[in-house]
């Protein structure tokens, strides 16, 4: 099968184009919202009875809090925000005493300010308050979607933030952290004029096949195995991945939450065991076979990225030297491999599944 792919290269290479057409037209997109305009950080500061939270972060309940940032004006501006606990592994007290965070807006109150439209949005948080270590984490995270972004539309915008936590059971205590907000689903797909989709789970041949195989490059890039674009648990589709498409269409399968990434490489996260890796930074392609003959395409997009994703991680807001060289250092080790054909062969495309 490979040495046919190989003798047929130029074959596939006259075909590129038209095969990467759903992709290209897909990413016509409208702007995103006012939020996620910017890549600059925001200061803001949520006042909430933050103890509480932690402490009950298993109860799912909303507790009141408020959210204030300076406008364009010079203003303040307040909003009340109902704030709960999020996720899966990140709101285990043994993995995090700071866990993620969701927000709801009170949409009434967003109207006409930089918050306009947003109702639940996610914050990622900085997981733990025992060393600003743990900060970088957030920030590198943060990369991973700003690097998926510079290489397609059909991916989620984030809002890098310096967020001022009160915490109003503790005389108004206060600490200041990076965190970051995610785009909701919802206006991800109003964003590209599609919806979401919810399914139990998802055949390959359902989903849009050069922007998987993209997909399974970009997680090689950061070192993530912790996804699946067809599969999830508890009959919800797809793990670390959400839906979004047209009925009777090709769905697009869009990634989300890398922190057990190898560029993340997060002070918690550990290697699938399945997978048998001696650490999360161990690169592992997990794309499909079916999706090899997009490959050549998807190696080309990030090679003409490349000046602009070091431009990223160099440009960084909040990197220390070293997470500076970290991320430098393995997104070098990145382009090392996907510009070698015998690299290419071995890592990728004989990894295949």
């Amino acid at each position: 099968r490979e040495l046919a792919m190989l003798r047929n290269r130029w074959i596939f290479a006259g075909l590129l184009g038209s095969l990467l057409v759903p992709v290209a037209a897909a990413q016509t997109s409208s702007e995103p919202d006012p939020l996620f305009q910017s890549n600059e950080p925001l200061d803001v500061r949520i006042a909430a009875p933050f103890s509480t939270i932690m402490r009950e972060r298993d109860s799912g309940d909303e507790i009141d809090g408020k959210l204030q940032f300076t406008d364009e004006a010079g203003e303040i501006v307040e909003i009340d925000v109902g704030i709960r606990t999020r996720g899966r592994y990140r709101m285990q007290r043994r993995v995090c005493n700071f866990a993620p965070l969701r927000l709801n807006f009170k949409k009434s109150q967003t109207k006409d300010s930089l918050f306009h439209k947003q109702d639940k949005v996610k914050l990622v948080t900085h997981c733990s308050d025992h060393t600003r270590r743990y900060e970088q984490s957030v920030l590198r995270e943060f990369l991973a979607y700003r690097i998926l972004n510079e290489l397609t539309d059909i991916s989620f915008r984030t809002r890098l933030l310096r967020v001022t936590y009160v915490d109003t059971d503790s005389d108004n205590s206060e600490r200041t952290r990076y965190g970051f907000l995610i785009e909701s689903v919802e206006r991800l797909a109003k964003r590209l004029d599609l919806q979401p989709i919810n399914v139990a789970r998802l055949s390959v041949a359902r989903v849009q096949p050069a922007y998987m195989n993209l997909d399974s490059v970009f997680q090689y890039l950061i070192g993530n195995t912790d996804f699946s674009p067809v599969t999830g648990s508890q009959g919800v589709c797809c793990h670390n991945h959400a839906l979004v498409g047209k009925e009777d269409d090709l769905i697009y399968s869009v990634p989300y939450d890398f922190d057990q990434s190898g560029l993340v490489n997060a002070f918690y996260a550990r290697p699938n065991p399945r997978f048998k890796l001696r650490s999360v930074r161990q690169r592992l392609y997990r794309g499909r076979c079916s999706g090899n003959h997009y490959l050549d395409a998807s190696l080309d997009l990030f090679k003409q990225k490349r000046e602009v994703i070091f431009a990223l991680v160099n440009e960084q807001p909040g990197f220390n030297k070293t997470s500076l060289k970290s991320a430098t250092d393995y997104v070098n080790t990145f382009f090392d491999t996907i510009t070698s054909p015998k690299n290419v062969r071995a890592r990728l495309v004989k990894k295949c599944i």
